[in-house]
């Protein structure tokens, strides 16, 4: 690759991004650093970033953009959030954020600052075509990759895809002006949910609205403090009369503002029905191995696609799929799609 190339780099202010904008800087390309403002909920977010990237581009010494666009992410993103969990749904931001934001708005961005590839401090490979799991399975984000558009694809670079978070810790500490960077606490998955996603929810709506518990019959079982304090797989915060083993939310219902529970085999599921496909493939039937959420080791299963949805047979049950999370299919470590799950059975 020509070392002349332009490379504009997400930056955060974490050590994962400035570590990026450092080793893209020693192969020789010409890199400039990108912040992008998103939201204003958490207290001296930008502040804190803002400086960590001024530090590292102060030693580079390379000049960095910042991109505001709040106005798009609320609703693209904070919007989705919010509403998701009003309609009884569980959503990920993350990737809805990776679609329209970071490989969004930021390659827009990058294209108009003249730069041939965007770089970010994700945990991800890329070859131009698909996305492939980083080499620290720990760290891996294909999941939240997989919604990007191929389109996209040519213009990522993900430098991280070859070490351990450990390789680049160890690496900055060695480095002045980065080690204090990577001594700073990790950000939080959700960059706009300081702590619980309820805080976020109390904002907007009423959450707090005393209700009946279900079983998977429609019997009356007990009550609950308001349909949107849960997601499919709690197990705690409702009561159940006369309980003598766990139970475990299957099911919201906004309408009625009920909770279906159930005993824990009761929460498997076998069958999984997807919409909004984003793939990499044409197949329209083959066999994969799938992710129901991030931290979920990956099933076999079998997959036929019909009238723009997805049709997911696992070959062995899963527990407590949640609707509107999403769905990532792999050969192996390569991202084949994606969609989000609309049913299960």
């Amino acid at each position: 690759m020509n070392k002349k190339q332009k490379i504009i780099v997400g930056m955060s202010g974490g050590i994962d991004s400035s570590v990026t904008a450092y080793l893209l800087q020693k192969d020789g390309y010409e890199i400039e650093g990108l912040y992008m403002k998103l939201h204003d909920t958490v207290e001296g977010y930008h502040e804190q970033n803002i400086k960590n990237i001024t530090k590292v581009c102060d030693f580079l010494n390379i000049k960095f953009h910042i991109l505001d666009i709040r106005d798009r992410f609320k609703k693209e993103v904070y919007d989705y959030f919010v509403d998701s969990y009003i309609e009884g749904i569980t959503p990920n931001p993350c990737v809805k954020c990776n679609k329209t934001i970071k490989f969004g708005a930021m390659i827009e961005k990058m294209k108009e600052l003249n730069g041939d590839f965007l770089a970010t401090g994700h945990y991800a490979a890329s070859d131009g075509e698909f996305i492939y799991c980083a080499k620290d399975q720990y760290k891996d984000q294909s999941y939240f990759l997989a919604q990007v558009s191929k389109e996209a694809l040519k213009y990522m670079m993900f430098p991280m895809s070859k070490f351990t978070k450990e390789h680049i810790l160890s690496m900055a500490k060695e480095l002045p002006f980065l080690s204090d960077i990577a001594k700073q606490k990790e950000s939080q998955e959700i960059c706009f949910v300081p702590n619980v996603y309820t805080e976020i929810l109390q904002k907007h709506t009423n959450i707090d609205m005393p209700g009946i518990t279900l079983d998977q019959d429609g019997n009356e079982i007990g009550t609950h403090k308001g349909y949107m304090h849960y997601t499919v797989g709690k197990r705690k915060g409702f009561y159940v009369h006369g309980a003598h083993e766990p139970h475990f939310v299957i099911s919201q219902d906004k309408k009625n503002n009920t909770i279906t529970v159930g005993k824990k085999d009761e929460l498997f599921v076998h069958e999984v029905e997807i919409n909004n496909l984003n793939m990499f493939i044409n197949d329209t039937e083959f066999k994969a191995q799938v992710k129901l959420r991030y931290r979920s080791n990956s099933v076999n299963c079998n997959v036929k696609i019909q009238n723009d949805k997805a049709y997911i047979i696992l070959e062995e049950k899963v527990f407590g799929v949640a609707l509107g999370q999403v769905a990532v299919l792999y050969d192996d470590c390569k991202v084949l799609g994606s969609g989000y799950i609309t049913k299960t059975s």
